[in-house]
């Protein structure tokens, strides 16, 4: 009976039992070229982190070993998001391209490779707001799907160019062919750019509607069904040298999480509520 109830309550209006909630306005569309200009993101709704979000591996103390500030939006045909990131090392451009032991093809473009291996950020959404067990993790489709941008390899530019690749459950045959597909057309973009004197980097990511946003069997969301809440998640995984994530799994340093427990932040259930809005940002008072 439990469940039933938080399936009706995610359908009415949350998108998972975390309590927080980001909001999509309507705004102009931005270039995707992984540089931050000069009022792009102004009509944007803003998050930060990672401070109070949830730690995988070791938590971050300083906000100049690891932060973000984050943006969202949308056209009326595509959801955006932008982060700046603050990160003092930068993996295979700071430090050698260092290999994890228990993967020695983590940066094979393959489903043996482990496409969240390096500097990168997730983003994992479930347009449908369901889920039909507490351990339900993304479909890898339209409906629900988790996706990674990772800042120094990428499926069109290949290992040494940042850009997207293709997330989980890249296990799965059917989700690998439907997220390749995805990049390939260009349905979903993203970019991924060292800040100037390093530091940190900055990732551009563009999200169409359609194919990527399946509110219900063959129907996209679109800004004629009005607002609408859709379950969210966001990843920044952080790695340095080798030594400083010992212990941890891929001795990552860090690994921050927009909503969720440490250990189940990839359920479905787990996620935060992303709302499209159709009207304009508010003014602030």
């Amino acid at each position: 009976m439990r469940y039933l109830l938080l399936l009706a309550v995610a359908t009415i209006g949350w998108a998972g039992e975390y309590p927080r909630t980001l909001e999509a306005f309507p705004g102009t569309t931005p270039q995707l070229d992984g540089v931050l200009r000069p009022g792009e993101w102004a009509d944007a709704n803003s998050l930060n982190g990672v401070k109070g979000w949830v730690s995988t591996f070791s938590p971050v103390s300083n906000p100049l070993d690891l932060a973000v500030k984050g943006y969202v939006k949308h056209d009326g045909k595509r959801l955006y998001f932008a982060f700046d990131v603050s990160d003092d090392v930068l993996y295979g451009i700071d430090t050698p391209r260092w290999l994890p032991d228990n993967n020695p093809k983590a940066h094979e473009l393959t489903r043996d490779g482990f496409p969240w291996f390096g500097d990168e950020m997730e983003i994992l959404i479930n347009a449908t707001n369901r889920w039909a067990t507490p351990q339900e993790n993304a479909a890898g489709n339209g409906q629900s799907w988790q996706m990674v941008c990772n800042l120094t390899k990428s499926r069109l530019g290949g290992v040494g160019t940042g850009g997207l690749m293709e997330g989980e459950p890249r296990s799965q045959l059917a989700a690998w062919t439907t997220y390749q597909r995805w990049i390939q057309t260009h349905a979903m973009d993203c970019a991924a750019k060292p800040k100037p004197g390093g530091k940190g980097y900055i990732i551009e990511w563009a999200i169409s509607f359609d194919p990527c946003l399946e509110v219900a069997p063959g129907q996209f969301y679109s800004t004629a069904l009005g607002d609408r809440p859709m379950g969210l998640n966001i990843a920044l995984g952080d790695l340095d040298e080798k030594e400083r994530g010992t212990g941890n799994f891929g001795n990552f340093h860090h690994e921050d999480w927009f909503a969720g427990t440490p250990k189940g932040r990839t359920n479905l259930q787990e996620w935060g509520t992303l709302w499209i809005r159709t009207s304009k940002k508010p003014a602030p008072r």
